[in-house]
């Protein structure tokens, strides 16, 4: 089995201090920063997606499979030019107003940063002028927007038409997500993305 094969496991295995001794190992070996990224990490968490999704590893794993993703991560950044870093897109994403939950929202980062998207996390008991300020500062392609609690749910709705009167509503998509969301809330118009997640165009 090569390098990239032992990386690779040892990101779906959830082992982060190995991770960063083999990725350490193969930085001094003279691999290249992103045939790591790519051939190891990255396909060791495209593996825990794939399970993840058949009901073969569960959040408490997956997270442990985006730490050590993210262990990884950490030692080669520094040896990548900015320009040269792959991204599949940037994120915005943040919980919204009167809401204070965070840990299914933290969950979402650490699998779209494994999965190459750059993220903006707003943090907490955002309320809509924070997403429309942060949207015109860093123009990302997609929003995502989180609640537990269905008192909060309606600030999803509040924030979506403060960007539709900044004319910012048709540049992103947006995401939402949370306990209470139902793809009938999200509207007619949204599909189904993950368990308890939904998007609008």
């Amino acid at each position: 089995m090569s390098e990239f094969n032992n990386l690779a496991e040892l990101v779906i295995s959830g082992d982060y201090a190995g991770v960063k001794v083999l990725t350490q190992k193969m930085i001094d070996n003279g691999n290249a920063p992103l045939d790591i990224i790519n051939q190891g990490l990255m396909m060791g968490m495209n593996t825990v997606g794939v399970r993840f999704k058949a009901g073969d590893m569960f959040v408490p794993e997956v997270m442990m499979s985006a730490r050590a993703m993210s262990t990884g991560i950490e030692l080669l950044k520094p040896l990548i030019a900015d320009s040269d870093m792959p991204t599949a897109g940037k994120v915005l994403i943040g919980t919204v107003k009167g809401d204070l939950h965070d840990i299914g929202k933290k969950l979402v980062v650490m699998m779209m940063e494994s999965a190459g998207f750059e993220i903006i996390d707003l943090g907490v008991d955002i309320d809509p002028a924070g997403f429309v300020n942060a949207v015109k500062e860093h123009k990302p392609q997609v929003i995502g927007m989180s609640a537990l609690l269905t008192t909060t749910m309606l600030a999803m709705k509040d924030t979506i038409e403060a960007l539709k009167e900044e004319g910012l509503r048709d540049s992103v998509k947006i995401v939402i997500g949370g306990a209470p969301i139902s793809q009938s809330f999200a509207g007619n118009r949204c599909r189904w993305i993950c368990s308890g997640c939904c998007c609008s165009d």
